[in-house]
């Protein structure tokens, strides 16, 4: 089932089906997804325990591939890549932000969000350029000499959020986004994803919360492995936040990240 009203789609199952050996067992984790996301949509991936977003996130991530069955991002066929070209469309196309802050502890925020542009093979000088664009798009950009440990959970995860961007991803995959922070963080740190959005980001959040989901402007169901249901909704909880002269946010909120290697990093 798809559900996608927007032109120029920035991704594509067709009939994903993913199955996991455990031992003498099969387990289906995935059972004939087909799904459209187009660009600049918000869309929100919900399910119960064993229902098949885990591993629907994880294929979208490029962090797995479909036993059998397409994928398509931003008119690359993922499903046949090899380990190293999957590392490298992670690394271009995809702005993860997950619910631990796994930055690395003794570098400094801007190395941090730099470390993508490393990997990529971006000449120094756009390095720097880039990666001070992004921290300051978050508002951090006083904090860009700190460690990890000397930020707030809320600013942890607006450095991952200025990771995540600083490549311009084709999308922004966001797996539990709030789920280590306080309720009142939590809604800064959805208010960013909300003004990323309006500038034209592609955004997946996958969450089990209905509340964070209220945000997006579609939210899919699965159970068992199938889509359960794909529907257009209104978002109820956007977040209208001040901005200064500049355009930077202004409202300061107190977490990040995602390992490395899951990131395509290492």
């Amino acid at each position: 089932m798809t559900n996608s009203n927007h032109s120029g789609g920035v991704l594509a199952l067709r009939e994903v089906i993913k199955t996991y050996e455990m031992g003498e067992e099969k387990v289906h984790a995935l059972s004939g997804v087909s799904l459209d996301i187009g660009r600049n949509e918000y869309v929100a991936i919900m399910g119960p325990s064993g229902s098949g977003k885990s591993t629907l996130m994880n294929i979208i991530g490029c962090l797995d591939i479909p036993t059998t069955g397409s994928y398509s991002l931003d008119g690359e066929m993922v499903a046949t890549k090899s380990e190293a070209e999957l590392a490298d469309i992670r690394n271009r196309m995809i702005g993860f932000v997950f619910q631990t802050f796994n930055l690395i502890p003794r570098a400094d925020i801007f190395h941090n969000v730099e470390l993508p542009l490393i990997y990529g093979g971006v000449p120094k000088s756009e390095r720097r350029e880039r990666a001070q664009a992004a921290i300051e798009k978050v508002g951090l950009a006083d904090r860009m000499k700190h460690k990890p440990n000397e930020l707030s959970g809320g600013q942890r995860q607006r450095v991952a959020i200025a990771r995540a961007l600083v490549f311009n991803p084709s999308i922004i995959l966001a797996d539990e986004p709030t789920g280590n922070l306080d309720s009142r963080t939590g809604e800064e740190i959805m208010g960013m994803f909300d003004d990323l959005h309006a500038a034209g980001q592609t955004i997946i959040l996958v969450t089990h919360e209905d509340h964070i989901a209220k945000h997006a402007d579609r939210t899919i169901r699965l159970r068992d492995g199938k889509i359960e249901s794909d529907v257009a909704t209104v978002a109820t909880h956007r977040t209208i936040r001040p901005k200064a002269a500049n355009g930077v946010v202004t409202a300061v909120a107190p977490g990040f990240g995602i390992e490395a290697e899951a990131a395509g990093l290492a």
